[in-house]
């Protein structure tokens, strides 16, 4: 198994495991074709096999800009939500804030809210953000995500949506992004059994409105208005089956420029509202 013609890629994929993810585990866990490291290769090809995601074996996974570490403390990075970081850019270059203040809402690894920190600071913009996670084993990837990334102006607050942020930064917050829990507890039979490796916490909501899954979406929308600034963002991503209630709760809140997005794959997917002026 160690002489010079053996082929790892080959070896996994007799597992079962895809060409291209068995290429991926051979360039994280055999570099340089070390044959001491076959064993740990074999044992993370083994974790695969029977289903673990991908992203939790590696232990990091690229996030637009970011490298990001991963593990099963937190939601795996994921294209749609690469999304809506971009829309959350557009809604800071409309506002033109100088300075802004970001919250990001159940932040988990940090993808939102750093990948927004790391490319303002890329365009020279000096941002803040708060981010806030009801689960202390997120923050701490997400404090190591920043900290693997040296982005610095960002506090980190256990609270469970705004319970537990400072009431002196209410009508102060250029834009709130969140991709907070949407799947309705009946929904996960149906979906990509990788989730079950996922935190349940992260994924499912109770029910709301009669929309399945929709406890926190309305939540966050019926209180966001108050921390936001006058002219200030929510940027959300959601379920595709909760638009329509979505659009119609948030105008029942007084959001002005409501607005819902299709992601890349032309599902309802991105809401964005804006406190009146």
């Amino acid at each position: 198994m160690t002489d010079a013609n053996h082929d790892p890629v080959a070896e996994l994929v007799a597992l079962g495991l895809e060409r291209r993810e068995a290429r991926w585990l051979v360039e994280e866990f055999l570099p340089g074709g070390d044959p001491d490291a076959l064993p740990v290769l074999r044992a993370a090809a083994q974790r695969r096999a029977s289903g673990e995601p991908l992203q939790y074996i590696i232990g990091h996974w690229p996030f637009r800009s970011l490298d990001l570490d991963v593990d099963p403390r937190v939601l795996i990075p994921r294209p749609e939500t690469e999304e809506l970081v971009e829309v959350a850019l557009g809604e800071m270059a409309t506002a033109d804030s100088p300075a802004p203040l970001i919250l990001d809402l159940g932040c988990g690894s940090g993808a939102i809210g750093l990948s927004l920190l790391d490319e303002l600071r890329a365009r020279g913009v000096t941002a803040t953000l708060i981010a806030v996670d009801e689960s202390l084993d997120a923050l701490d990837v997400a404090r190591a995500n920043a900290r693997k990334h040296r982005l610095q102006a960002v506090s980190f607050v256990a609270s469970s949506w705004f319970s537990a942020l400072d009431d002196s930064l209410r009508g102060r917050i250029d834009v709130i992004v969140t991709n907070p829990p949407y799947v309705g507890d009946a929904e996960m039979v149906d979906l990509d059994p990788v989730l079950s490796f996922e935190p349940r916490g992260a994924l499912v909501a109770p029910d709301s409105h009669g929309v399945a899954g929709f406890e926190d979406v309305s939540l966050i929308v019926r209180d966001a208005r108050d921390w936001l600034r006058p002219g200030g963002s929510l940027v959300m991503e959601h379920g595709e089956t909760q638009r329509s209630a979505l659009v119609q709760l948030a105008r029942e809140y007084g959001y002005v420029q409501v607005r819902d997005l299709d992601d890349v794959s032309g599902r309802p997917r991105m809401f964005v509202a804006r406190r009146p002026s």
